[in-house]
């Protein structure tokens, strides 16, 4: 299902991207592709190597797949998986950030909770408009599902040694922490007391995005030792998305 095309000079050669949702096995694998490439190949994330050469989970079947297209070149550039009330029934009622994170807090909240994952996008792609065209397209998919919540998980590296994501989590403010009744509780805490003191935080561009329109970080990161990350929750209620990023994104959203 087409959600929305439009133009747009993400890389240096006059690009037109399209947006929409997968719907054949074959642009899965092609989602699946493309984040092999970069989680695995250009992170270097040796425990999740495979023959195939495709990153995939037991969600995939299950969920709805963003994707942005290159018109000129026909290639996937950017993703974002999405699993929904529907989706996450079908899973035994579980979101797959349930994996690292204990979310009963929020069970009241299921039937209109999306949960977005897997962000991914083609190093030559990186200028913005991929993941302006990606958040565009989950606020139509929330408008269709009727969800006024979405979570996600978001990773900071732990390639030097967790201090940036400890120095992250101390430098959070009240108005980026969740109120006590959205906390949830990671299965495998990442130690953030065992870190040194006095880093400068730097915010990841995801986690800065979800910021910025009025997300949540719902408690301390978990660890997650496959992608060598700390994982921070993050919740973005639909009510506290920032006035200048609804005028944006809802307004795509009417297009879907």
């Amino acid at each position: 299902m087409r959600i929305l095309t439009t133009p747009a000079d993400a890389v240096s050669v006059p690009a037109k991207l399209t947006l929409s949702l997968a719907t054949t096995p074959e642009e899965v694998r092609e989602v699946q592709r493309l984040r092999y490439k970069v989680f695995v190949e250009a992170m270097g994330l040796t425990a999740l190597t495979n023959s195939e050469g495709i990153d995939r989970d037991d969600y995939d079947d299950h969920c709805d797949h963003l994707i942005v297209r290159d018109s000129n070149t026909l290639k996937v550039v950017g993703t974002y998986r999405v699993i929904g009330p529907n989706a996450a029934r079908q899973m035994g009622g579980r979101f797959y950030s349930e994996q690292e994170f204990d979310l009963s807090r929020l069970n009241h909240l299921r039937g209109s909770i999306a949960e977005a994952g897997r962000a991914c996008i083609h190093p030559d792609y990186r200028s913005g408009a991929v993941i302006m065209m990606l958040w565009a397209g989950l606020a139509a998919y929330m408008k269709r599902e009727q969800c006024q919540y979405l979570i996600g998980c978001a990773s900071v590296s732990l390639a030097d040694g967790g201090h940036n994501a400890a120095a992250l989590y101390h430098a959070l403010n009240g108005a980026n922490l969740a109120p006590p009744e959205y906390r949830v509780t990671p299965h495998l805490p990442f130690p953030i007391e065992d870190r040194e003191h006095g880093h400068i935080a730097q915010v990841p561009p995801l986690i800065k995005g979800y910021l910025r329109s009025g997300a949540w970080i719902c408690g301390e990161p978990a660890w997650d030792p496959d992608f060598h990350s700390a994982d921070f929750f993050m919740m973005l209620p639909l009510a506290n998305l920032d006035s200048r990023y609804a005028k944006h994104y809802l307004k795509d959203a009417e297009a879907a």
